[in-house]
């Protein structure tokens, strides 16, 4: 099995930074895309940001030049940087990864369980 572990949130003023890890441990053979998605109270979950196993990146228009994804795949961790957080970034963030297991025929989706983060004065 794999898990995504996930640290980071927390509550941070307006313009503020926080950052975000992820970890994946488990049976793996292979880790291709590894991302960020969040949902805010009642709204759908959205993308924020993917990476790849190249380090190809792509991030939703909303945050686009405020927060910066990067993986190291020795470590099978993810991160997202936040900085000139806005109240509007105030969601459940969630650490997302297709994974290739010793138990799967390719790869499968996996998510954390979620972290909080509050942009607030």
């Amino acid at each position: 099995q794999v898990q995504l572990v996930e640290s980071g949130g927390g509550l941070v003023q307006p313009g503020g930074s926080l950052r975000l890890s992820c970890a994946a441990s488990g049976s793996i053979i292979r880790i291709y895309s590894m991302g960020w998605y969040r949902q805010a109270l009642g709204k759908q979950r959205e993308l924020v940001a993917i990476i790849n196993s190249g380090g190809r990146t792509k991030y939703a228009d909303s945050v686009k030049g405020r927060f910066t994804i990067s993986r190291d795949n020795a470590k099978n961790t993810v991160n997202l940087q936040m900085n000139s957080l806005k109240p509007e970034d105030t969601a459940v963030y969630y650490c997302n990864s297709a994974i290739e297991t010793t138990m799967t025929n390719g790869a499968n989706d996996y998510w954390g369980q979620g972290t909080q983060v509050t942009v607030s004065s």
